[in-house]
């Protein structure tokens, strides 16, 4: 179980973009049987000069959002959300 704030944040991202993250997520092949925003419980999120970067995670399905448009999605790793940079794990947008 997630704290409410939490919890409140990753409905706010994902809720904004459905339909992107659904099509991302398709796109690249990650969806599995189903897809509910309650599986995604994990959030990682930094700022960088005026750009907000944020990481929602379920177990297995990672996005990327920069400020509140996912960008990329990927397989997740625990291991990403500890890297120096977790946007390099991503393809992000110029």
């Amino acid at each position: 179980m997630t704290a409410p704030t939490v919890e409140a944040a990753i409905h706010e991202l994902m809720g904004l973009a459905w339909n992107l993250v659904y099509g991302l997520l398709e796109e690249r092949g990650l969806l599995g049987d189903g897809f509910n925003v309650e599986e995604f419980t994990g959030i990682h999120s930094w700022v960088e000069d005026l750009t907000r970067y944020t990481v929602v995670h379920s177990r297995t399905v990672a996005v990327l959002f920069v400020d509140t448009q996912p960008v990329d999605g990927s397989v997740f790793h625990r291991d990403r959300l500890g890297a120096d940079d977790p946007k390099t794990l991503f393809t992000v947008p110029e």
